[in-house]
């Protein structure tokens, strides 16, 4: 479903984007561009991996953080006394894996310690390599539009260093942040009958970890 509808929502980002960037170009006198041309374009390809970068931000940070850090009645949070990493028993690895645990989970060794952090890897993973695309994409657009205006090109060092780029990443950080909190926060007093995102409804506001 998600799938789907993610690339239902990727075919109208392509479609309203080459309207907006086909009206900028008739502004200044240029030519218009094709969708072909648009999806295959810079413009289009930043202003793409630009959000997929904050998204696995903030899956990477709530998978590593929420290790350590609890919100009392927050059900996004673990219980207060499973503060850490854990038992082995209570991550049932090693001596303690079940018959039906993944088969990496019952090795002590390296195979046992990258599984156990195998999620937060890949998140991470594809945050940045999201996060470097955001800057070689970001890079090629505003050479673009620095050649349009006849003006000169910069390096890729140059635009990490420049505002262009900070803004991009910033604008898109922020609003993740705020949407954590928010979750967070607002899970602690507000209920949504149903939704395993939230604590049944007659939950007290102190309970923690507990989800519906």
């Amino acid at each position: 479903m998600f799938g789907g509808l993610f690339l239902l929502m990727l075919v109208g980002q392509a479609f309203s984007g080459q309207a907006q960037y086909n009206d900028q170009q008739l502004a200044s006198g240029g030519e218009p561009v094709s969708i072909g041309q648009y999806v295959t374009s810079s413009s289009f390809a930043v202003d793409v991996v630009e959000n997929w970068q904050s998204e696995y931000l903030q899956f990477f940070l709530y998978i590593f953080l929420t290790v350590w850090l609890v919100q009392r009645g927050s059900p996004e949070s673990k219980d207060i006394e499973k503060v850490g990493t854990e038992t082995d028993e209570e991550q049932k690895v090693g001596e303690h894996a079940r018959e039906d645990s993944p088969a990496w989970a019952r090795y002590q060794d390296w195979r046992g310690a990258l599984f156990s952090r195998s999620l937060g890897i890949v998140m991470g993973t594809i945050f940045v390599l999201s996060w470097l695309a955001q800057s070689v994409a970001g890079w090629a657009a505003y050479n673009s539009e620095q050649l349009g205006d006849r003006e000169d090109p910069i390096t890729w060092l140059a635009y990490l260093g420049g505002a262009d780029f900070w803004n991009r990443t910033l604008q898109n950080w922020q609003s993740e942040m705020l949407a954590v909190g928010s979750m967070a926060v607002l899970g602690i007093y507000l209920r949504q009958r149903g939704s395993p995102e939230s604590k049944p409804v007659g939950s007290a506001h102190a309970d923690t970890g507990e989800s519906g």
